[in-house]
């Protein structure tokens, strides 16, 4: 099995994960992230063109929009769950 190496950003709500060796660089997940917290990074993906990467961590949500749109899945989500309060 390919073990890829793995670009991780952790906030409060979520924690975000880009494979670059899968990122073609074609920006559809900044195009559709709600929150605009994708920008384009120095790290170069399988094309030679750039990856993106959350510019600020605590303004994702992890809503997941950005996974669903890869054509790669090159983008992965783990949403943070928070601990209840009695």
């Amino acid at each position: 099995m390919r073990k890829y190496d793995v670009m991780t950003e952790k906030g409060s709500k979520a924690i975000f994960h880009l494979f670059p060796e899968l990122c073609k660089g074609c920006g559809l997940c900044k195009e559709k992230c709600p929150t605009g917290v994708l920008v384009w990074s120095d790290k170069l993906g399988v094309y030679g063109t750039p990856t993106v990467f959350v510019k600020d961590k605590e303004g994702c949500t992890g809503c997941g929009i950005c996974q669903t749109v890869c054509p790669d899945c090159a983008i992965r989500i783990e949403r943070i769950k928070r601990k209840k309060e009695h």
